[in-house]
């Protein structure tokens, strides 16, 4: 499974109140440092600028009759939006250049998020097992360090790419508002030519958020449902970098 793993001190506080039972377990956990920090950071970060960025864009794409009582012309509510949305995008690109520039720098944990083993029968055949055991065709659950093969699966083509989708048709819009010859036109203008107009940019823009929530809602989902029932902890492994086993009983 994995090497560099450590087995806790056996040497617990009040030894004499536990329970066989308990100490015996406490025996088998075992645990590997697998997220560094600027991961973890990254991750939460991000998290908070794709929530800003769905709430936002989706008023921007279907805003309400008012945003505030009175006569619009006197309030800047829709001005706010558009500005925690523009905020929000560039923490998101900015992030994402950081998080490209750690897979290079980082351990090989931080690489999974950019690649995945089309190549590798043994690969595919990992992602199977895993679809079986998504839909509770597999008794018991493998050990993985890193995410399994169908995560990294999901994380690849449904959130680095899409995320990378919505960073390139979003400065393409954003640069429409900055005007033409700004860094923005001038690096992403090309987009809005090449999907037929601005208003098919938009679409599409507004399809990536959706394609981005999906992920998010089963992201969540899968990482509750397998810090429960996996043999590994998921939920604190990004809050502490440290994965957690269950047992000490090979694949």
């Amino acid at each position: 499974m994995t090497t560099g793993m450590s087995k806790p001190n056996t040497a617990v506080a009040g030894a004499d109140d536990v329970a066989p039972e308990d100490m015996a377990s406490l025996q088998k956990i075992t645990s590997v440092y697998v997220y560094e920090a600027p991961v973890r950071l990254w991750h939460w970060i991000n998290a908070l600028a794709i929530v800003v960025l769905a709430v936002t864009g989706y008023f921007i794409g279907s805003p309400p009759p008012a945003a505030a009582p009175g006569n619009t012309f006197d309030t800047f509510w829709f001005g706010y939006i558009r500005f925690a949305h523009f905020a929000a995008g560039y923490v998101l690109a900015v992030g994402f250049l950081g998080r490209i520039y750690w897979a290079f720098v980082g351990n090989h944990h931080a690489r999974q998020l950019f690649y995945v083993a089309l190549w590798s029968k043994k690969w595919w055949k990992e992602v199977l097992f895993e679809l079986r055991w998504y839909f509770f065709l597999e008794k018991r659950p493998k050990k993985y360090v890193g995410h399994n093969p169908l995560a990294q699966f999901a994380m690849f083509f449904l959130f680095t790419l899409g995320v990378t989708f919505q960073i390139v048709t979003g400065f393409a819009l954003y640069g429409e508002g900055l005007g033409e010859g700004s860094w923005a036109d001038i690096l992403f203008g090309w987009v809005i030519p090449l999907f037929g107009g601005s208003m098919d940019v938009h679409t599409w823009h507004h399809m990536g958020m959706w394609w981005i929530l999906m992920f998010v809602l089963t992201h969540v989902y899968v990482a509750i449902r397998e810090d429960i029932m996996s043999r590994q902890s998921i939920v604190s492994t990004m809050i502490s970098g440290t994965r957690t086993f269950k047992d000490d009983l090979p694949d």
